[in-house]
């Protein structure tokens, strides 16, 4: 990217604007001339970044000026793609990027173990069993969102012909990365069902898992566009521990129910101890920050088919 001041045959009000494109060579050999002479034809207009068709213009595209433009397409592109593909209601599930099965997980510390057993004073490879163990013990989430996810993909999707077109209910919907999401989407794969992830652009590499369905793996660059389909056709939140974003992704579907700007749905927290001890509900209620019926736009389980059987029983 370079800017040029076109300002050779330009209005002199006009004269002060910098425009910035990626200036190909025959543009380069274009303006050069055009110092020496003046040209008799429309090389220099037809060169110029402005003459180029707004739609196909990169430069244009990603400047300030059209934020509100990306934001519609991405609001605009995944509904065109899930009306297409049928999805007419999902089951959302969030939870931490970081969990990872158990059997990983039980790789992981013996890997750790066999690093720690060959230097005993490293503290980098105590550090690792540390790590290791703590994983072994989240790993318990990853599978109960594996299972939940299972669970209502087979209850759902199953029976369906090859050919069927839709529409598709309770579909697992996450935000495609890894960990719970990823646990989530291989539920859903382990019984042929399709699923949905929500992937964003972050500053860091995040791939998204390869068990979410290739016709509805999205990537997305603005948080609230993503939000927003995650809500969109939400049947219910299912919430398992995690952390700064899981929390962020909670509190807004808990937001949006207490001042009832979207669908009810039931939301559920999956994994009791980890949500009792991370916040204290009841504390809010008690200081009058929240109604005590507030407490009740949630439930608490340890249990993948209590969780979804809280669904149905809403439903019915």
């Amino acid at each position: 990217m370079i800017s040029l001041a076109i300002k050779k045959n330009m209005h002199p009000s006009l004269s002060h604007i910098v425009v910035p494109f990626t200036e190909s060579f025959e543009r380069q050999a274009i303006l050069a001339k055009a110092q020496e002479e003046p040209l008799n034809d429309s090389r220099l207009q037809i060169a110029s970044p402005t003459y180029e068709i707004a739609y196909l213009d990169q430069d244009y595209i990603q400047s300030d000026h059209a934020r509100a433009i990306r934001m519609q397409l991405e609001m605009d592109k995944p509904e065109w793609f899930m009306q297409l593909a049928g999805i007419r209601s999902t089951v959302i599930v969030f939870g931490s990027a970081r969990f990872v099965s158990p059997n990983r997980a039980q790789r992981l510390l013996t890997e750790a173990n066999a690093h720690l057993a060959a230097s005993p004073n490293c503290e980098k490879a105590k550090d690792a069993v540390a790590k290791a163990k703590c994983q072994m013990g989240t790993s318990i989430y990853y599978e109960q969102a594996r299972e939940f996810a299972r669970i209502v993909s087979k209850e759902t999707q199953d029976g369906y012909p090859p050919d069927y077109k839709g529409p598709f209910d309770y579909v697992i919907c996450t935000g495609g990365g890894p960990g719970i999401m990823e646990a989530a989407n291989r539920g859903a794969h382990d019984v042929g069902a399709p699923s949905i992830g929500l992937n964003i652009k972050l500053p860091y590499e995040q791939m998204p898992n390869p068990y979410t369905s290739p016709h509805l793996c999205f990537q997305f660059h603005y948080f609230n566009a993503r939000k927003l389909h995650f809500m969109l056709r939400a049947k219910a939140l299912v919430c398992s521990p995690g952390g700064y974003g899981t929390l962020d992704e909670l509190f807004e579907g808990l937001t949006l129910r207490q001042t009832e700007r979207m669908q009810q749905i039931p939301i559920i927290l999956l994994g009791e101890e980890f949500w009792k001890n991370c916040m204290n509900f009841e504390y809010l209620s008690e200081t009058g920050v929240i109604d005590r019926s507030d407490l009740e736009l949630f439930y608490m389980t340890d249990s993948p088919q209590d969780a979804w059987d809280v669904i149905k029983a809403f439903y019915r």
